[in-house]
């Protein structure tokens, strides 16, 4: 006789995470999060009157300095490649053409000059607060800011900029024509590898129509 299949024994239904338990969890590390967000972000009625006060005194300066590093970067390079370009144009052509590439850079810095200023400035406040408040403490922003707002820092910035015009034009007087030659000798390495005229070189003359006998 066959014997009766031993019955299967069922298998433990799981039991589910206790929900209390990771609300409470959860609860606690959104409480801490908040917290510790809201300790970063809320310094002292005296602290935040200084960072105020510094944001005040730069905000405009970074403002110019980020708008002209932004749209400055990629012009020379831009630029670079159009004067290359400038050369397979007809020579009777070429100045208008040169003019009205300069018209169409100028356009571009001064439309989105006013565009990035803006930008800047709105993203500058909330930026330097919660950057000041976690490098500096309010003793450190006070010295920060009676330097700023003394005579003889903004003499210490004009002279800055003077020594960096300065700077630049002597380096640029003394390595400008090695430089010069250089960036032509890049510019005909690239050309014989797109296989176009070098620079100040003819271009070749199409062949006569018609077949000589």
């Amino acid at each position: 006789m066959l014997k009766p299949a031993p019955k299967a024994t069922p298998a433990p239904t799981p039991t589910p995470p206790r929900t209390d338990m990771i609300s409470r969890k959860l609860g606690l590390a959104l409480a801490l999060a908040l917290a510790s967000s809201t300790a970063l972000a809320d310094p002292t009625p005296a602290k935040k009157a200084l960072i105020d006060k510094l944001i005040q005194l730069q905000q405009q300066a970074i403002a110019d300095s980020l708008t002209n590093s932004v749209l400055q970067g990629p012009l020379p390079q831009l630029m670079q490649a159009g004067r290359a370009a400038l050369q397979q144009v007809p020579a009777d052509k070429r100045e208008a053409t040169a003019k009205a590439m300069e018209a169409d850079v100028k356009k571009f810095v001064e439309e989105n000059s006013v565009y990035l200023k803006d930008k800047i400035s709105k993203a500058v406040p909330n930026t330097a607060t919660a950057l000041y408040d976690e490098r500096f403490s309010e003793d450190e922003l006070r010295q920060v800011v009676a330097w700023a707002e003394s005579p003889l820092s903004k003499k210490f910035g004009m002279a800055s900029l003077e020594l960096q015009k300065a700077v630049a034009g002597k380096v640029l007087e003394e390595a400008g024509p090695t430089l010069d030659s250089r960036l032509k000798a890049l510019q005909a390495s690239l050309a014989k590898h797109l296989g176009l005229p070098a620079q100040g070189s003819a271009a070749p003359k199409a062949p006569a129509s018609g077949t000589k006998k």
